[in-house]
């Protein structure tokens, strides 16, 4: 499997097989966190499962409420805030080196269609 390294505006997804501690990347295009693949698993996995939390609750809001939505394993803590539509996306790294991050409105949707085609394993 090769390298794969996907950006656009405002993200960074990427994936190194060969690394051998740290093969995941997640950032902007200001910052960049490596992860190991456990946490990029996680990573991709609450994603994902926050975006589509927020598309079930669309039909649950009126149009000019907020939301914020958390998921979490024990590596990652992540949280979707914003109009079901429109959100922010951050993550908490638990354990380790620990870090902290955040995604724009305007990044999210690009970053969530890498996250689904980002193949780790």
């Amino acid at each position: 499997m090769a390298r794969q390294l996907k950006s656009g505006a405002g993200w960074r997804l990427g994936w190194d097989p060969e690394a051998t501690e740290f093969c995941g990347l997640v950032g902007t295009d200001e910052w960049a966190i490596e992860l190991n693949a456990a946490e990029l698993e996680d990573f991709c996995r609450l994603a994902l499962q926050l975006a589509h939390t927020m598309q079930q609750m669309r039909q649950e809001l009126m149009d000019e409420e907020r939301i914020s939505c958390e998921a979490e394993s024990p590596l990652l803590w992540m949280e979707a805030e914003g109009y079901p539509q429109s959100y922010r996306l951050r993550l908490i790294v638990l354990t380790g080196r620990r870090a902290e991050a955040e995604w724009s409105e305007a990044a999210v949707p690009e970053l969530l269609q890498a996250v689904q085609t980002l193949r780790v394993f």
